[in-house]
């Protein structure tokens, strides 16, 4: 009796801790989800950005990105992924591939991976942010 009692608080600890990791998980998620919802764009003009290479970050928990931007003579030259943690999210790096064909920030997100476009996307304005101080 005594050892079924035991093993009877043993099970409702572990219970409970697995409830408990399951709040704070579902918390992360609710936090990254509205992370991202608020991630929002500015217009940068190329042509206002100086020569240079610049990087740039976002990070939203879930999806990270960082990225180096190359500007020259008001057009970008080169977009490269440094880091990139997506969880499912890979495809989205051929968003980068946009940017460059439309020379903006402003391209459609890769269906499926919505989230981690968005946090590239924003990676990118974020190093061209740099580019205009300077």
């Amino acid at each position: 009796m005594k050892n079924k009692k035991k093993l009877l608080w043993i099970v409702a600890i572990f219970v409970l801790i697995g409830i408990i990791a399951l709040a704070i998980y579902l918390k992360s998620v609710e936090d990254y989800k509205r992370a991202v919802a608020e991630i929002s764009f500015s217009p940068v003009s190329l042509s206002a950005v100086s020569d240079g290479v610049y990087t740039g970050e976002c990070d939203v928990e879930f999806i990270y990105a960082k990225v180096s931007v190359t500007v020259e003579n008001g057009k970008l030259t080169d977009i490269a992924i440094l880091e990139h943690k997506n969880g499912r999210g890979a495809a989205a790096e051929s968003v980068v591939d946009e940017m460059m064909k439309k020379q903006s920030v402003d391209v459609d997100t890769v269906s499926g991976a919505t989230n981690s476009s968005i946090v590239l996307k924003k990676a990118v304005e974020n190093a061209l942010q740099e580019g205009l101080s300077h």
